[in-house]
């Protein structure tokens, strides 16, 4: 096997695992901080996806339109945690059922709007070359995204007087409310984040996923299942899950075909979750 086609599969599944990451650490925030599983984590990633798209229409440079579909997600996300989420702390199959039915509602909302066929805004075109192998330079820029949102989100939680707020309000919720935190609109602003990580996802994977309103089922499964393996360390883990099982997915397709991939994908989680029914991090002791 010639080492040039080795270290372009490599570094192709790397820029995988690191597209799936982007996709996953929204729902790590949501569900890992907060204990809220939002099944409509690919939609928001769809609101992203299309801010950024119609930012981009409207004649604005697209690197412009990335915050803007931050902003749009964060603000849909704040008004769902205060209309619905904020009613079901605590009740797990009541909040994935209405997660589920918000994700049909805008599922059929970007339909009558947008359409089920949208225009992409195409990949830039620059490749990176490994020998005698070229590479799509777009998708690698992904890895640097990834490790970028990484640090992002663990500054933010740990290096800011509004993460120490967010993990005491969720840790010891009547501790907080005693010292003078508001809980509630801390737990509105951290869920407002999530979807804006989210929203950052769609708009930063426009150029290599198009906007359509089913853009979000491409990455809902693997992200919740990525975080579920991932365990309590929310980033930690799912930064290792994804390399793992999203890689090594990526390595298995380069060799064998995609289907192969998913299979990997699907029965590598079984056999961890049957291993380690808590996640990876169960037993780690640091918990970010």
């Amino acid at each position: 096997m010639e080492l040039d086609y080795l270290a372009s599969v490599l570094v192709s599944s790397l820029s995988s695992a690191s597209i799936l990451l982007i996709a996953t650490i929204g729902l790590a925030v949501v569900f890992g901080l907060m204990g809220v599983i939002n099944l409509a984590h690919g939609e928001f990633l769809m609101i992203g996806a299309y801010s950024a798209l119609t930012v981009t229409q409207l004649g604005l440079p697209y690197v412009l339109s990335i915050p803007v579909a931050v902003l749009v997600t964060m603000a849909i996300g704040a008004i769902v945690e205060v209309l619905i989420i904020s009613r079901l702390y605590g009740r797990i199959f009541d909040t994935m059922l209405a997660t589920w039915g918000l994700s049909m509602v805008l599922y059929q909302l970007a339909v009558l709007i947008f359409g089920t066929v949208s225009p992409g805004i195409g990949m830039p075109q620059y490749n990176i070359q490994i020998g005698d192998y070229n590479l799509a330079g777009y998708p690698l820029l992904m890895i640097v995204v990834a490790i970028a949102m990484l640090v992002f989100v663990y500054l933010l939680m740990t290096k800011t007087i509004y993460g120490m707020k967010a993990r005491a309000s969720i840790q010891e919720p009547e501790m907080a409310q005693a010292i003078g935190i508001d809980s509630t609109r801390t737990n509105t602003l951290t869920f407002a984040v999530g979807c804006g990580l989210a929203g950052f996802a769609g708009a930063v994977l426009l150029p290599i996923v198009p906007a359509t309103p089913s853009m979000g089922f491409a990455f809902v499964i693997k992200s919740f299942l990525t975080v579920v393996v991932a365990g309590p360390v929310t980033l930690t883990g799912s930064a290792l899950a994804a390399i793992g099982l999203g890689g090594g997915s990526s390595i298995t397709a380069s060799f064998m075909t995609s289907v192969a991939g998913d299979v990997f994908f699907f029965l590598v989680t079984a056999i961890i979750l049957w291993l380690y029914p808590l996640g990876i991090s169960a037993k780690w002791r640091h918990k970010l």
